[in-house]
């Protein structure tokens, strides 16, 4: 247990100095003029979006458990969100967050294999959503990597969504497994177990996809409702200083955002979300301003929902849970 706590306290001093270099090195003059003029409405706002994102993503949720012949309540959903957002953001990676769902759902009486694939397909939705964005945010948006030509930027994102759609064909076909044994088979016999593990799980979620597509157009449709409401949580904050949004631009660069810290190494992706967030809005925002409203995203959209997740933990299986997660670690 003093191991968690002694974690829990660095992973509260890495965000508390993280937001405050960002605060520090971006304020100015002007930063107290804009803050006086904010309207505390907009907060109002934050807070129902929040409601409604976390409602469709326990919605989702619900959906994609029944449709693999199983029932939670609103309730357990709710708990399975939130656990994500706790345990991701002190591993790193945020490898923990599809643990603590597994584990939740484990406890709502979902057995571990469909636990496993329904996380596995949740994360995908919201991947797969995000990338079928992004040829419409590279045409709207060419200055958002002014380095490279829009027009490549579109056809690269075009290719990766084909790509999506032949990886689910390949992984339907029994050529799948005969590549798999090729490739695995002079790794060590404990890797090798792993990734056949791996594509288990993914498989699985494929065939489970495809089983009632109906179905999952309905999840995919949540996953869109959840994201879209997260995400204007920012351009809400931006109309509460009085600044003219462009909601498309706002949006779009919330989804780039979002998708670069899928891969970011550090623990809830502390540090690289602050540090985009400057990049991708300093010139969109009025001086100063753009590092208080960084720190007010991240807190709103992580660091809140981090607390209802420890929450939830501690209040569903005790003190001990955090113990037993520690030594299985």
């Amino acid at each position: 247990m003093a191991s968690f706590y002694r974690r829990l306290a660095i992973i509260i001093a890495l965000v508390g100095g993280i937001s405050g270099g960002v605060i520090y090195f971006t304020v100015d003059i002007h930063t107290f003029r804009y803050l006086t003029v904010f309207q505390p409405r907009s907060l109002v706002i934050v807070a129902l979006l929040m409601v409604v994102g976390m409602y469709f993503d326990g919605t989702r949720l619900l959906h994609l458990v029944r449709i693999a012949g199983m029932r939670i309540t609103l309730l357990q959903a709710v708990q399975v969100i939130f656990s994500n957002y706790f345990l991701a953001l002190l591993t790193p990676g945020a490898a923990g967050g599809a643990v603590a769902q597994v584990v939740f759902l484990r406890r709502a009486g979902v057995p571990t294999a469909i636990a496993t694939v329904v996380v596995l397909i949740r994360t995908l939705m919201s991947i797969l959503f995000l990338f079928i964005c992004l040829p419409l945010i590279f045409y709207y948006d060419p200055g958002l990597l002014p380095w490279i030509a829009p027009k490549v930027l579109i056809i690269a994102s075009l290719l990766i969504i084909v790509c999506c759609g032949a990886g689910v064909w390949f992984l339907r076909s029994t050529a799948s497994i005969k590549f798999l044994v090729f490739l695995t088979k002079r790794m060590k016999s404990r890797r090798r177990k792993r990734v056949f593990r791996w594509y288990r799980d993914i498989r699985g979620a494929v065939f489970m996809m495809l089983a009632a597509p109906l179905a999952m157009l309905r999840v995919f449709l949540e996953s869109a409702a959840s994201l879209l409401a997260l995400y204007s949580m920012v351009p809400v904050l931006f109309a509460g200083l009085g600044v003219a949004v462009d909601w498309p631009l706002v949006l779009g660069r919330m989804i780039f955002l979002n998708i670069l810290l899928y891969f970011a190494p550090t623990p809830g992706g502390s540090g690289i979300a602050e540090g985009a967030f400057v990049v991708l809005f300093k010139q969109v925002l009025p001086v100063g301003t753009v590092g208080i409203l960084a720190v007010a995203w991240r807190i709103i959209a992580e660091y809140l929902p981090f607390t209802i997740g420890l929450y939830f933990s501690v209040k569903v299986f005790g003190r001990d849970f955090l113990l037993n997660r520690q030594n299985k670690e």
